[in-house]
């Protein structure tokens, strides 16, 4: 991972770089930005940066070689696990380390669901627990393998848990020198205040359409055609960019999903036995992923933001042209506008937040069918 590869951000590749070259190097860091925008892959490559800037010239090579395998010894990564059946009774991010380097391998821009994916606990929640956190300090105590700094990247911060966090405190307050820390999250308030005032903090903005569409030409066996209409679907993430690259044969289901709910929702109004419909529908939704869940209320999202823009006749920007021939998707926009389109997004990001937390997803659709119907029919 090096700054070349890694996509737009080059106001940030320059302040990274500036810093290294000014010995102005913070001892701790949050890099805060969702998985899409690059905050792990730009901890990486500056990572690799420190690495070498510290070195001598004739170790070079070897230190690139090893920051290509994650292999460095005195770089240490951790990152939310939980119990599998092949891993200790109280695991450590280092029981995971080879699922690790073949999961940033594979690209670094994938998200936390993925990473469960990857170590089977996709049905389970990971944290950074306690015995993390006596085993960072442990590692940190030891001596530089190469004379050089030891680094310290915490992906997914936000999953250090109290305990963990109360015990790294003092450790990231003061460091041991050529220390550094390298906190990543999307979700900075779930961090404990006194870390993140122990941090020099950095944000990452969503990647540009161009800079979308570079990465997608470059992984994907695709036309540049599909490739922008992915960037534009992808809010500025190339995580989700992926995602609707590979899954692109979805959308014809999610939208016979969307186009049967929103027809019992307006169908609802005043009609008590379509109720029995969307609670059907919900029942239906909640027996898919949770990963299938989450895509399916982002191309909700999607599908609406699409008809607000068509209804107010921003055709250049309007994209989505539906599968299905009989549905009126012109007449439809009509019902979306400035009056409900805040509310609507509101209760699916609400609907995205319980189900990354494993809510109870019949309950969660049910609730959200109902408060559609409502805001449908908002004048």
């Amino acid at each position: 991972m090096t700054f070349d590869s890694i996509l737009g951000l080059s106001h940030l590749k320059n302040h990274l770089r500036n810093s290294i070259s000014n010995n102005r190097v913070p001892h701790a860091q949050l890099f805060v930005g969702f998985t899409g925008s690059g905050p792990l892959p730009m901890a990486i490559a500056y990572a690799r940066e420190l690495m070498l800037h510290y070195s001598a010239q004739t170790r070079w090579s070897s230190i690139n070689n090893m920051m290509d395998q994650l292999t460095h010894p005195d770089l240490h990564f951790v990152y939310p696990i939980n119990k599998t059946p092949n891993s200790p009774k109280k695991p450590v991010s280092k029981d995971f380390i080879t699922e690790w380097r073949d999961f940033i391998a594979q690209n670094s821009y994938q998200t936390l669901y993925d990473w469960y994916s990857t170590i089977g606990i996709e049905k389970k929640q990971g944290s950074i627990n306690v015995d993390e956190a006596t085993d960072v300090v442990k590692s940190l105590s030891l001596k530089s393998y190469e004379g050089g700094p030891k680094i310290m990247i915490v992906w997914c911060a936000d999953k250090m848990n109290t305990a963990t966090s109360n015990k790294l405190l003092k450790l990231i307050e003061e460091p041991p020198e050529n220390t550094f820390f390298i906190l990543v999250t999307d979700s900075p308030e779930d961090i404990l205040q006194t870390i993140q005032s122990r941090c020099q903090r950095l944000d990452f903005p969503p990647l540009g359409e161009a800079d979308l569409v570079e990465g997608l030409l470059t992984k994907f066996d695709i036309s540049e055609k599909d490739a922008i209409k992915i960037s534009q679907q992808a809010d500025g993430s190339f995580s989700k960019a992926m995602h609707l690259a590979e899954d692109n044969s979805d959308d014809e289901k999610f939208e016979k999903w969307f186009i049967m709910w929103v027809r019992s929702a307006f169908r609802a109004k005043g009609n008590k036995h379509v109720v029995t419909d969307l609670l059907d529908w919900s029942d239906d939704l909640a027996k898919e992923t949770r990963e299938t869940q989450k895509r399916f209320l982002d191309y909700c999202i999607q599908f609406f933001r699409q008809a607000l823009l068509n209804n107010y006749n921003a055709k250049s920007l309007v994209f989505l042209s539906p599968y299905d021939s009989k549905f009126k998707f012109d007449k439809f926009s009509e019902f979306i506008s400035g009056a409900n389109i805040t509310e609507i997004f509101e209760v699916l990001e609400e609907a995205i937040f319980h189900i990354e937390r494993n809510g109870n997803a019949k309950m969660i659709f049910s609730d959200l069918s109902f408060q559609l119907t409502r805001y449908l029919h908002k004048k």
